[in-house]
């Protein structure tokens, strides 16, 4: 991706306008790979990843879970670049799932890992901002130049997450500062009425969410499936925009495998259980 191409957020509009607002997940979880048949090796996880690449061509957005390749070291970082590689071959937007936090030249370098010019970089990639939302400003900044989104961490399913992101920072929540401060990133970008390359993510099963209204870019929601989001619950979710929610799917839809036919049924289900959150 050079600088000067369509922002993330203009082709994310695009991609789930086309192709429906659904993010399917590459999470190659041991249990799942022993499931498919597959042994937990970095073959293995080759083969998983090729077998989701194949099933999930043509989706808007596939998301593969960044720790999972991890855990193989090396290795599993060369099938994860071969992995974001042969989606974009495959007309899909890749979301790298990483969470990256850190501060200075640290997060700098984050940034150029996965928003730079590294076989890493994907179309956008989620980030953690609990060392403040100021410290992701190099990833921000990195992402803008590259025409890459970021998706920041506000409110998450996890319990542990409550005990800070639902703490007080003045008048509002700390899961309300992030989601302000991801809208200011986005009207400093110049979004306007376009989709911002800025996104937020806000677990499906949460029962309080923070206000969207004023976001300006895309929402992830976690969750749905077999963690008990349900598809048919999330319109309107924190008062939103329409066509700016994503909701993202993994295992539902991985545990129909490993016959590249059935994931990719099981994703087109899915695909139309959402497709009412479409822009219209």
């Amino acid at each position: 991706m050079v600088p000067g191409s369509a922002a993330f957020g203009t082709r994310l509009a695009e991609a789930t306008a086309a192709r429906g607002p659904l993010c399917l997940g590459i999470d190659p979880h041991p249990e799942l790979l022993t499931a498919w048949g597959l042994p937990a090796t970095p073959d293995g996880l080759a083969a998983f990843s090729e077998a989701c690449v194949a099933a999930f061509a043509g989706f808007a957005v596939v998301k593969p879970q960044v720790a999972f390749f991890e855990a193989y070291g090396s290795a599993g970082y060369a099938v994860l670049e071969r992995t974001i590689a042969a989606l974009r071959e495959a007309g899909v937007l890749v979301l790298a799932d990483a969470k990256r936090g850190d501060i200075g030249s640290t997060m700098a370098a984050y940034a150029a890992a996965w928003a730079g010019e590294s076989p890493l970089a994907a179309d956008a990639v989620t980030a953690s901002p609990y060392l403040g939302f100021g410290s992701l400003q190099p990833l921000l900044e990195t992402a803008t130049a590259y025409r890459r989104g970021v998706f920041v961490l506000a409110a998450t399913s996890n319990p542990e997450g409550a005990a800070v992101q639902r703490a007080r920072a003045g008048d509002r929540t700390v899961a309300q500062s992030i989601v302000d401060a991801a809208a200011e990133a986005n009207r400093a970008g110049g979004a306007g009425p376009r989709l911002g390359s800025i996104g937020v993510v806000v677990g499906a099963t949460l029962r309080e969410v923070p206000d969207l209204s004023a976001l300006g870019g895309p929402v992830l929601i976690p969750g749905i499936g077999a963690q008990g989001g349900r598809p048919d619950e999330l319109a309107g979710l924190g008062g939103a925009a329409p066509g700016t929610l994503l909701p993202a799917v993994s295992r539902e839809v991985l545990r129909a495998g490993p016959e590249v036919a059935a994931l990719r049924a099981a994703a087109e289900r899915m695909r139309d259980a959402v497709g009412y959150l479409g822009a219209g």
